[in-house]
């Protein structure tokens, strides 16, 4: 999967190309079950990597007339957290390779992050209302650098929930 140029998911089998708008990607979900949560995120039930069964996030910026810039992977489940956690690390050492970064996190995981030229991976856990796990694949704009990976701002900002409020906007727009 070339993951500069966008994401493959194999059941449905559709390629969702990144800054892609709302109205393309409705288009390529059209009857397959996928959901509009609210104005610039939708989501999908899928198979990918090989395997990987999870829920798909499509998380668009700006909210309104934006164009795909994240992608988060969840479940409904998460009764055994570290089962889930194994399981998405897996599946994305699989596929990307070994993390190009890796930190001390929180609950007794690590924080794992991915860097490629335009895009970056994070997965890491922390404790938000107990513990959250977060893997998400980012388009990175131009301007934006990879070399401080987001896993290592997550781990630095647990200690003052200013640092981590302002984390947590960046990582999810809101």
């Amino acid at each position: 999967m070339n993951i500069q140029e966008g994401y493959k998911i194999d059941e449905p089998d559709i390629f969702i190309p990144w800054d892609i708008d709302e109205q393309t990607l409705t288009q390529k979900l059209n009857g397959r079950g996928f959901k509009h949560v609210t104005t610039g995120y939708y989501t999908i039930s899928c198979k990918s990597l090989n395997g990987l069964s999870c829920l798909l996030g499509f998380h668009f910026e700006p909210r309104k007339n934006g164009h795909l810039n994240e992608l988060e992977f969840f479940r409904t489940d998460y009764s055994d957290q570290e089962k889930s956690f194994n399981d998405f690390q897996s599946h994305f050492e699989k596929e990307f390779g070994k993390p190009t970064s890796e930190a001390n996190g929180n609950e007794g995981f690590k924080n794992y992050a991915w860097n490629f030229e335009s895009v970056q991976i994070v997965h890491y856990v922390f404790d938000r209302f107990g513990p959250e796990e977060h893997m998400r694949i980012r388009k990175i704009k131009k301007h934006e650098s990879t070399t401080t990976p987001i896993s290592k701002r997550a781990n630095s900002a647990k200690g003052s929930d200013n640092t981590f409020n302002k984390l947590w906007s960046r990582l999810t727009g809101k």
